[in-house]
């Protein structure tokens, strides 16, 4: 008998079922029923395959979300095609060599990118590119295009069973995400279908999806957040309520008006939905609706958390810590679950000692591994202060990536031996089998000595009151090697105050010695404690998928501190 492997589309007859007269999409005006929604991914994918769409065959997107970009992912990979979502928010530059990389047959865009796109069509320099589909309305110079084709043009009538087996492509691989390099030509990362299924399955275990669940579409499709979550709800059976790009007050309308119970967040957005609804006059009471709340991209600070249980009173908060070349969540770690009364927070909530448990000098707590992922920690080569072992995180399951799309050297990052990839990040395992994440390797400080991981020393200034936003770098010293310096900004209200001047600092003042007083009292190393800080007046510079440009900052502090040498 043959092996058949699992293939994501394989929602569809349960959305058939279970959905049949109920909503699964919602996008302004659009609502699809589950038998809607299915007859219009079996009419694309139908469409496709009469295109001469084949097995293995690349199809890249590029557009803001919607429930037509659901529908393509799964259409693509029905005919056993591959997805590789491009980020609507490149340059023609990164797009192209996003492209050229992964070499697709067609380009489906929306208006969000049509002016690179069109650029790309009229060079005619991929020769790859068979057709170019629209996705929607678009600007008439694109819209009126006779060689883009509209997605109605395509979509032709399912003639078989709405049952029908998918097919795969070779190696059972469904989508090429690219990560967000800071540097360099972007990396395509081959990610199967069982992947997203086992995936999806943590999430379901983990955050809790259900059939009852409206989820709203706050991350982009392009990144594996997104997507990941995108199909977990898919297989729950859930609603999904689309944005096309995430906003503070659309999303806040969208929860109210549709009964919003889940959405996933990162600390940025987080921070921004909570600004906003504070900003309203009237009181909000929407958010006893959500029950779930999954993030991802950072640690939530004590406060931001405080805020979020305030707004969110009845949402189980989990958050998680992955990565795109793991397809998205690794670990994850609950800090409020209403159900339970449990909350992982201190009961010494004055002073500096208001923090988080799972928030300690040595780490970050990210939680267990999912029960589909092995992690281990490699401590060669590796010299540490701390016990127990810290070294870098590798891990090992159907969760890892294919590859890196083209890659012929078959790196998988520093792939060892028995299928384990290196993360690239630093940590260590505790008694209890969770991991707390220090820092990346890259980004390592090396002071007097002494290892020093920026993110670290992030967690810990993160938590003063008068900080908004911090980033750590190393700046070459004659003496130390490297010296670890703060860049941060203030939350309002608060000042900095310039200690040259000797004014005894007041209350909301903040200044170098005040935070290295702070860094003391929260237990932070002596070595770890910045020498420098810096206000940073402006935003820190991120990539596409919101991480900070950490060279980029530390590139602006050296050629400050040698423009104030210059004047002395």
């Amino acid at each position: 008998m043959a092996h058949y492997q699992g293939h994501i589309c394989q929602c569809l007859p349960r959305l058939l079922t279970l959905k049949r007269d109920s909503p699964v999409t919602i996008a302004g005006d659009r609502r699809k029923t589950g038998r809607q929604f299915v007859d219009d991914v079996l009419a694309l994918s139908t469409g496709l395959s009469q295109l001469g769409v084949r097995p293995g065959d690349v199809i890249a997107i590029a557009a803001l979300n919607s429930d037509w970009y659901i529908e393509w992912l799964l259409a693509i990979t029905f005919v056993g095609g591959i997805a590789a979502p491009l980020n609507y928010r490149w340059s023609l530059e990164e797009a192209r060599l996003a492209i050229e990389l992964v070499s697709p047959v067609m380009l489906v865009v929306d208006d969000s990118c049509g002016s690179w796109a069109l650029e790309l069509q009229e060079s005619c320099d991929i020769p790859s590119i068979r057709l170019h589909v629209l996705i929607g309305d678009a600007t008439p110079k694109f819209r009126n295009n006779p060689s883009v084709l509209k997605m109605d043009y395509i979509r032709r009538s399912w003639q078989g069973p709405r049952t029908a087996d998918p097919l795969l492509a070779p190696k059972g691989i469904a989508i090429i995400c690219f990560t967000s390099g800071t540097t360099g030509k972007p990396k395509g990362v081959a990610i199967s279908h069982t992947a997203l299924i086992v995936q999806s399955l943590a999430k379901l275990a983990i955050v809790g999806y259900t059939e009852e669940d409206v989820y709203l579409h706050t991350a982009p499709l392009c990144h594996i957040g997104g997507i990941s979550s995108c199909m977990a709800m898919l297989m729950a059976g859930g609603c999904h309520v689309v944005l096309p790009k995430f906003c503070p007050k659309s999303s806040i309308q969208a929860i109210e008006q549709h009964n919003v119970t889940s959405l996933i967040t990162v600390p940025t957005m987080i921070t921004d939905l909570i600004s906003y609804i504070s900003s309203k006059s009237s009181s909000w009471e929407g958010g006893t609706r959500v029950s779930k709340i999954l993030n991802g991209g950072g640690s939530l600070s004590f406060e931001l958390l405080s805020n979020v249980i305030h707004v969110f009173p009845q949402a189980k908060i989990v958050s998680a810590y992955g990565m795109t070349e793991c397809c998205s969540s690794l670990t994850f770690i609950t800090l409020t679950n209403p159900n339970c009364k449990s909350r992982i927070l201190t009961s010494d909530n004055h002073n500096v000692k208001s923090d988080h448990i799972y928030q300690q000098p040595g780490g970050v707590c990210v939680g267990k591994p999912a029960p589909h992922v092995e992690i281990r920690i490699s401590t060669k080569d590796q010299a540490s202060s701390f016990s127990p072992s810290i070294g870098r995180i590798l891990t090992r399951g159907l969760h890892v990536m294919i590859g890196y799309w083209k890659d012929t050297s078959g790196n998988l990052l520093h792939s060892n031996e028995n299928g384990w990839l290196d993360t690239g990040d630093i940590g260590w395992l505790d008694e209890n089998g969770n991991l707390w994440l220090i820092g990346r390797e890259k980004g390592l400080i090396k002071s007097g000595g002494e290892n020093v991981y920026p993110e670290e020393v992030e967690a810990i200034l993160a938590q003063h009151p008068g900080i908004s936003n911090v980033a750590v770098v190393g700046i070459p010293d004659i003496r130390l090697s490297e010296t670890v310096v703060a860049c941060l900004t203030t939350r309002e209200s608060w000042h900095w105050l310039d200690e040259i001047s000797g004014h005894s600092p007041g209350r909301n003042e903040l200044s170098s010695k005040l935070l290295q007083n702070f860094c003391r009292q929260m237990n932070l190393t002596g070595f770890k404690i910045p020498k420098k800080f810096f206000l940073w007046k402006k935003s820190f510079p991120l990539t596409t998928t919101g991480k900070l440009k950490r060279d980029d900052v530390r590139q602006e502090v050296i050629s400050n501190m040698q423009i104030a040498l210059s004047k002395l």
